[in-house]
């Protein structure tokens, strides 16, 4: 069993104006396990002690540090690291990213992923998580768990 010895900020999990709860909560999981921040982006369209985020986040809610910010520009003005976007509608692949500690990894909505202009501005970071042509996408916590630990993986120098 490989545990992973806490180091600051491996990466930032970074959710623009996200839409379901429970993926907030199984996020926030995620984050928990490898120690990143949860960063929330814009306006939530729920509230934080939903039952069904707080089912899926299950005791892990309050071991997560959280970020909030009015929109993703505003994070994004104070970030230091690379924010790497993720999204089907880019062609290159999340393993041809090298990954550093402090880097942010960027998902949009549920329902409407992340804005064209921002994925336009941002080609050389934009990333997608190779699948089978013609299916839609993965859910956004499944997407997110995958580039996590994609990260982790680089950040702590595992395989």
């Amino acid at each position: 069993m490989i545990s992973l010895s806490p180091i600051p900020c491996p990466v930032k999990i970074v959710l623009v104006e996200p839409e379901i709860p429970p993926n907030v909560g199984a996020i926030s999981r995620i984050c928990a396990c490898i120690g990143s921040p949860l960063v929330l982006c814009g306006p939530l369209t729920f509230d934080e002690n939903h039952p069904k985020r707080r089912r899926a986040g299950l005791d892990y809610w309050d071991k997560v540090e959280k970020e909030y910010y009015p929109d993703f520009e505003a994070f994004f003005a104070q970030h230091t690291g690379t924010c790497w976007f993720l999204s089907t509608k880019v062609g290159r692949s999340l393993y041809e990213a090298r990954f550093r500690p402090g880097d942010a990894l960027v998902f949009g909505s549920e329902s409407r992923g992340l804005p064209p202009d921002l994925l336009a501005r941002h080609q050389d970071t934009a990333l997608r998580i190779p699948m089978i042509a013609d299916i839609r996408s993965l859910n956004v916590a499944n997407a997110a768990a995958i580039a996590a630990y994609e990260a982790v993986r680089q950040v702590y120098g595992l395989g």
